[in-house]
């Protein structure tokens, strides 16, 4: 198994996990980082004795925060918003990526026999198996597979399934 091919598995193991993400992201954007963006471009744009207007920056983001929507529009009215909405986008973005790549390479197989079916349940072709089992009555194994109780001989048997946990 190459090392694409381990990068696909791992990214098919947590693809929901990814989209997830990225939606969170994008609604936090429009949701915090639009009305944030919008009250420091207009906080910044005062007189120069004054470095940042802190009154003019929570009344801004109070109303940003209201309605977000009209605050995403905001950005693109105002002189600095766009420049600080692409510095929030890419701290988030970039904090996201960090995210993605340490829950891929988690995801990563840890041998190369891990996605990779270790027994097959076509053991048998064309009714072999009843020489051993039976199709009518017996212990349980599979569905028509029962190991008959009035067999001759050794009659122990391994019993190996899957273990299901929700």
């Amino acid at each position: 198994m190459g090392f694409f091919d381990k990068l696909k598995s791992a990214i098919r193991k947590i693809r929901a996990k990814l989209i997830v993400g990225i939606v969170l992201v994008l609604v936090i954007l429009v949701w915090g980082g639009a009305p944030l963006a919008v009250a420091t471009a207009y906080a910044k744009n005062v007189p120069p004795e004054i470095n940042f207007d802190w009154e003019q920056f929570f009344i801004k983001m109070g109303e940003g925060l209201s309605n977000p929507l009209n605050a995403f529009k905001a950005i693109f009215e105002t002189k600095m918003g766009g420049l600080y909405f692409w510095n929030i986008t890419k701290f988030f973005f970039g904090i996201y990526f960090v995210a993605a790549f340490v829950g891929i390479v988690r995801a990563l197989p840890k041998h190369e026999y891990e996605d990779i079916e270790n027994g097959s349940s076509d053991w048998s072709e064309g009714g072999e198996q009843y020489r051993v089992l039976s199709k009518n009555k017996g212990i349980v194994l599979a569905e028509k597979n029962y190991l008959p109780v009035d067999k001759r001989g050794n009659v122990n048997v391994l019993v190996v399934r899957r273990f299901w946990c929700w």
